[in-house]
């Protein structure tokens, strides 16, 4: 199978992943149906009606891991979504906390020469599952270029980037992985899906 993506299709990925996301969301909050236009009135509505629909509200403003990096970069993870082609699309956002910009670390892209010969990216994070030990790296499309957000460069103080990151799924039964970034703290996420 030859899996191929230009820098378009990758942002298309990633706009994708956020459309499914924001509506997994609003499907959960309730609401009548025709009241998209005002999303404020039915909120609101359903916060007087009850707390299920604030905790929902609450866990998709809270990160499934907050990744600490160096010089005030932080990775925040939002989703990881086990796809029905047997991959686990994993989305956040690298934000810089700090107050002054910062370069993206070169270790991020990983050790492997295929990877970064097609620039800085992601392509050093890995998923590891150690109920089954074993290790999961980043795909790479037919060129050996990483499925992942890539051109990194700098970001300025308080900025913040969607990424990416795709990974081959572990095991059905398998729903809680860690996620390792070179220059990065470790953080533990559980796949849906």
């Amino acid at each position: 199978m030859s899996i191929r993506f230009t820098a378009k299709a990758r942002r298309g990925m990633v706009a994708m992943t956020v459309a499914a996301g924001l509506a997994l969301g609003v499907a959960g909050c309730g609401g009548g149906g025709g009241d998209d236009d005002k999303p404020s009135p039915s909120a609101s509505a359903s916060k007087d009606s009850g707390s299920k629909p604030s905790a929902q509200e609450g866990q998709a403003e809270t990160p499934l891991a907050e990744l600490k990096g160096t010089d005030g970069l932080l990775l925040q993870i939002t989703s990881a979504q086990r796809d029905a082609g047997g991959f686990v699309t994993v989305s956040g956002n690298l934000k810089n906390d700090g107050a002054e910009s910062v370069a993206i670390p070169a270790q991020t892209s990983g050790d492997e020469t295929e990877v970064i010969k097609h620039g800085q990216s992601l392509g050093g994070a890995t998923l590891v599952d150690s109920k089954g030990k074993k290790r999961y790296y980043v795909l790479r499309d037919t060129d050996g270029r990483p499925l992942t957000t890539t051109g990194l460069t700098t970001l300025e103080a308080g900025q913040t980037l969607p990424v990416f990151m795709q990974f081959p799924a572990p095991p059905a039964g398998t729903a809680d992985v860690a996620l390792q970034l070179p220059t990065f703290s470790s953080g533990t996420i559980k796949i849906s899906g």
